[in-house]
C-alpha cells in the first residue's frame, strides 16, 4: 500500500517528468562545441546550431540548453538570471544533464544563463578574470535574441578581415558601453554568446567595438 507522501511525490514527479538530454551525448556537444568554436573565432557573424528534439522548460529555450550542455560540466559554476533560477525544473534539468554546480553570486560564475537581457545585471557583475588568469573570466549567454533588433555597433579585430557590422535585441540602453567598458580591459574582461532561435553568435573579449549613428 503507497503512503500518501509516496503518492504525492509519483503525483509531483508525474507532473513535470525530466526532459531529456542530447539524443547523441558524445556527437551531439562535439558538433554544437565546433559551431560554438567558430562563432567565438569569427566574432559578429551567425551561425546556425542544430538544437536536435530538445525540449527544455521555459525560460530555457532549445538553443540555450544546447548551449548548456555543451559547455557546462561540474567544473563549471553557472549562475542564472532571477527567471531561470525562479524555475525549479530548469535548475533540476541543468544538475542532472550537465552537473554544473548552481551559484547564487554572479562573480563566482564560469557562465551566466540570462533569459530576461532587458533587466539584466551589469556586465561588470561578472568574473572579469586576473591579468594572471584572464581565462578564468565568465562567459555570459544572452537567450531570446534577434540578429534583426537593436543599435548597430561595428567589431574589428582579430577573426574580423576590416570590419563588420553587428546588431542582436533585446539588450539594455546601456549595454553597449558596457561591453566597450568591458573590452578595453583585454586580456581581462567577460566573454559573450548571442543566442536566438536557431542560430548564434558570438563576442569575445578581444574584439574592439565602435558604436554606429542612425
Amino acid at each position: 500500500m503507497t503512503s500518501a507522501n509516496g503518492s504525492l511525490a509519483e503525483s509531483a514527479s508525474a507532473a513535470t517528468p525530466l526532459a531529456a538530454g542530447f539524443a547523441d551525448p558524445v556527437h551531439d556537444a562535439q558538433g554544437a562545441f565546433r559551431t560554438i568554436m567558430n562563432a567565438m573565432a569569427r566574432p559578429g557573424t551567425q551561425h546556425a546550431l542544430d538544437t536536435g528534439r530538445l525540449t527544455p522548460p521555459a525560460p530555457l529555450t532549445p538553443l540555450a540548453a544546447t548551449i548548456a550542455l555543451t559547455l557546462f560540466d561540474y567544473d563549471t559554476p553557472v549562475w542564472l538570471d532571477k527567471p531561470l533560477m525562479a524555475s525549479d525544473a530548469v535548475k533540476q534539468f541543468l544538475r542532472f544533464h550537465t552537473g554544473a554546480p548552481i551559484v547564487s553570486e554572479p562573480v563566482e560564475a564560469a557562465f551566466a544563463l540570462v533569459s530576461a537581457p532587458v533587466t539584466m545585471i551589469p556586465l561588470a557583475s561578472f568574473n572579469q578574470g586576473s591579468a594572471e588568469y584572464p581565462d578564468r573570466s565568465t562567459t555570459v549567454i544572452l537567450t531570446g535574441q534577434s540578429f534583426e533588433d537593436g543599435p548597430v555597433v561595428m567589431f574589428e579585430g582579430p577573426g574580423i578581415k576590416d570590419t563588420i557590422l553587428f546588431k542582436s535585441g533585446p539588450v539594455p540602453p546601456v549595454f553597449w558601453d558596457q561591453v566597450i567598458a568591458n573590452n578595453r580591459q583585454f586580456p581581462r574582461g567577460i566573454d559573450l554568446i548571442f543566442a536566438g532561435g536557431d542560430k548564434l553568435a558570438a563576442l569575445p573579449r578581444s574584439t574592439r567595438i565602435t558604436p554606429q549613428e542612425g
